[in-house]
């Protein structure tokens, strides 16, 4: 039996898409191997505070996320409402851990500026801003979505048809935020090199870990704002989860050497990062 090249190419397309969510899951459970002498030691010495309870529900639901990938990647499903159910989960998820990750670099940027309540409140005020819109595209892109599956026997897992040039508005909003905190903490790292302020160690942590987690979910978000312009298929949400993932273990990260550096054991936490 012949196939059309659109059938080909679809294929393809979930076959990436499942090499992906593979190489997701064995990032996440590779990370969490690494440091797990290092995890344990901060939730049983770490005292229970409103941090602890941000770096739980931000560590361990990505494992949900990709349990749910690699079944929806790997399984055989023609029913397109299950696939929909699949995907809105997915998303659901992947929002609410996206922002339980910039909740940790909010907070940041709050202690980075002496803690004014002004600047929270206006960061704040931007983030809920941001977060409703999100919500309301992605409610609107995901209704009327159509899924499908491949008509090649034997390819697995199902994508979403209806190309919604929607879904990367959620990606430029979350880009803008994270060049605007990026742009917050410069200011105040050159604020400090002006009146020639000895910073300490700390400062100088919170400072680095903030450009860095910013500049490598804006480098996420721009190609996931490209992508659904470009690419076809289950090419143009391939990426989708994977920013969420990364940034998810680059944000606990972060947390857990800067509670080891508050803790003394700053120096062999470094060669870990």
């Amino acid at each position: 039996m012949e196939y059309s090249s659109d059938d080909i190419a679809a294929a393809r397309s979930l076959q990436f898409a499942m090499y992906i969510s593979a190489s997701m899951a064995t990032i996440w459970v590779y990370d969490y191997a690494c440091s797990l002498h290092e995890e344990w030691t901060f939730l049983l010495r770490s005292q229970w505070s409103k941090m602890k309870y941000l770096y739980i529900v931000t560590r361990y639901p990505p494992s949900i996320l990709l349990t749910a990938n690699l079944y929806s990647s790997f399984s055989s499903n023609d029913n397109s409402s299950k696939c929909r159910v699949s995907g809105n989960m997915n998303s659901g998820l992947g929002v609410a851990l996206v922002v339980f990750s910039e909740c940790f670099f909010i907070l940041r940027t709050y202690a980075l500026w002496n803690k004014n309540r002004n600047l929270l409140v206006a960061i704040l005020s931007v983030f809920f801003t941001f977060l409703a819109a999100s919500f309301i595209i992605d409610f609107t892109a995901s209704v009327p979505a159509e899924y499908a599956t491949s008509a090649i026997p034997g390819i697995t897992g199902c994508y979403n048809s209806s190309t919604s040039f929607q879904l990367f508005i959620q990606f430029l909003l979350l880009s803008v935020f994270q060049l605007g905190l990026v742009m917050l903490t410069l200011i105040r790292a050159i604020q400090n090199w002006r009146i020639n302020i000895n910073s300490s160690r700390l400062f100088v942590v919170l400072v680095k870990h903030n450009i860095f987690y910013y500049t490598c979910g804006f480098l996420f978000s721009v190609v996931n704002i490209i992508t659904p312009l470009l690419l076809q298929y289950a090419y143009h949400t391939m990426l989708y989860d994977f920013q969420v993932i990364i940034l998810a273990i680059l944000a606990t990260r972060m947390h857990r050497y800067l509670w080891q550096i508050a803790n003394g054991s700053g120096t062999r936490a470094h060669s870990n990062i």
